[in-house]
């Protein structure tokens, strides 16, 4: 496997932000009570997590490293708000349905993690490789949970008529509800590691959870402005 499909494979699958590494939990429990709204929140992090790494990779020589972050942030926030001001023109139900989430990307952490620990580190290539991947993996995600919610929680199927559609059939209102993204989301992670204890013993494991939720401060590209270091991550 090249390294450019290599980039893809960790994103959407052995890294998978959301079932893997479990980042971008915020959005991820908040808009995804469709499919639809997982999708667009998905793909317009992916445009702003592929946009980033690019900008990061080609500026990473001039970027004085005392000011990285802030400069990560401010390339970060000036790309969300094309994005916002774009859906706000051209996709007003999906744009009013995001609400808040879509400027609250600039903090997403999954694109601050791939700037800091990857886009910083390497060429413009293999970092929009890195977003792309990434960026698939976590639409993979919202998209899942959302239908899966959809599906239970109103019979329907990307906003068209699926289960409704069965004499019967009552919605399970629960699952497009704030508890549902719970559950969902619990049963699929409960999925992935399933997958995760067979691919260990073929000998193909996939990445542990790493960073804040783990307490691996070690590999945490915040660490150093952390407050909250649990000890053996100081230790490390």
């Amino acid at each position: 496997m090249n390294k450019y499909a290599e980039r893809l494979y960790n994103g959407i699958i052995k890294e998978n932000p959301t079932f893997v590494l479990m980042l971008g939990m915020c959005p991820t429990l908040a808009v995804t009570s469709s499919a639809i709204n997982g999708l667009g929140m998905g793909l317009s992090t992916t445009v702003v997590l592929v946009f980033a790494n690019l900008l990061i990779s080609l500026f990473r020589k001039v970027i004085p490293n005392g000011v990285r972050i802030p400069a990560f942030i401010v390339i970060v926030a000036s790309l969300v708000t094309i994005v916002q001001l774009l859906m706000q023109a051209y996709m007003q139900d999906l744009s009013k349905a995001l609400g808040v989430y879509i400027p609250l990307i600039v903090v997403n952490c999954i694109i601050l993690g791939r700037a800091e620990s990857y886009a910083s580190k390497n060429g413009p290539v293999e970092s929009i490789f890195d977003g792309v991947g990434m960026g698939l993996g976590f639409t993979v995600g919202l998209t899942l949970i959302g239908l899966i919610r959809e599906i239970l929680g109103a019979g329907t199927f990307f906003n068209r008529p699926f289960l409704s559609a069965i004499e019967g059939f009552t919605p399970i209102t629960i699952f497009i509800m704030a508890p549902g993204a719970f559950l969902v989301l619990g049963f699929l992670v409960a999925g992935m590691n399933i997958i995760r204890k067979k691919m260990d013993d073929r000998g193909t494991p996939l990445a542990e959870p790493a960073g804040c939720l783990s307490g691996d401060c070690a590999h945490c590209g915040q660490s150093a402005m952390c407050t909250g270091k649990s000890k053996e991550g100081e230790k490390a």
